[in-house]
């Protein structure tokens, strides 16, 4: 195979449960691969769609599970979001269905949140801390037409030993389902995420390669912004579900570990 244009890439843009780790559980090579990464003059940007964390959060984390990490280094769907909220519903209320973390990072891109019966805009993440009373109240601003405002559509977060944990996007389901409102979703696949990069580090779209174990958000979000795709064989997908998806990657490896064998080559 011809890894020309993973070799000309410039710029790494990483998922990370299921591809760099499970849990608390770090692939064997994964951080010697952001080891070879630094070592080449590649950067490289941890991209999440995981919102119950900041990205100040996964700085901490990720240097603690022993990957070198700075503030310029990570890139989370809830800081996409606090970027949306913040250029296109600027000045209103907003009722988050989310972590502590969550609510800090929309905050600090200068959302204005409420508890009251003021908000225009429901704004949902990865809420490990859910209550029905949450779900209630979304629901109730939803019917009384708020906008939907949603970090990620992923339906679960793999965890170890084959379990998952109910993610952005079931939430979401379960408050359609509910309210008749549908979610825009910031997070991947949509390009934004790749393209807010793009200008943040003047690397072209074409010049930046996607890792990750999902086809319908780590790939997806390659083939919608136009950038390099690879997908590791480590997490979420099954070789049926590639086998049965419309949307192909550019690579199909085993892990990071045999990306860093090609890249070294």
């Amino acid at each position: 195979m011809n890894y020309d244009s993973l070799r000309g890439c410039a710029l790494f843009l990483l998922d990370m449960d299921g591809t760099l780790y499970l849990g608390d559980e770090v692939f064997d090579g994964a951080v010697d691969f952001i080891g070879a990464l630094a070592a080449a003059g590649r950067r490289y940007i941890y991209l999440t769609n995981n919102s119950s964390r900041a990205g100040e959060d996964y700085i901490t984390r990720l240097r603690k599970l022993g990957f070198p990490c700075g503030p310029e280094n990570v890139f989370t769907s809830g800081m996409a979001t606090g970027m949306y909220l913040k250029t296109r519903h600027p000045g209103e209320k907003v009722y988050a269905v989310g972590t502590p973390a969550f609510e800090r990072e929309l905050a600090s891109y200068g959302a204005e949140l409420t508890q009251n019966d003021d908000a225009t805009v429901v704004c949902v993440g990865f809420d490990t801390t859910l209550t029905y009373e949450k779900l209630d109240r979304a629901v109730h601003f939803l019917r009384r037409g708020a906008a939907f405002i949603a970090a990620n559509p992923d339906w679960v977060c793999p965890m170890p030993a084959g379990e998952v944990l109910p993610d952005c996007g079931s939430i979401c389901a379960l408050l359609t389902a509910a309210s008749g409102a549908k979610p825009h979703y910031i997070g991947k696949p949509n390009r934004s995420m790749v393209d807010i990069i793009s200008e943040m580090t003047g690397v072209e779209n074409s010049a930046i390669c996607c890792v990750g174990d999902r086809l319908y958000t780590d790939i997806a979000v390659a083939v919608n912004a136009g950038a390099v795709s690879v997908l590791v064989m480590s997490g979420e997908t099954t070789p049926e579900d590639l086998a049965a998806s419309a949307t192909k990657p550019d690579y199909v490896l085993a892990d990071v570990a045999e990306l860093a064998k090609i890249l070294e080559g």
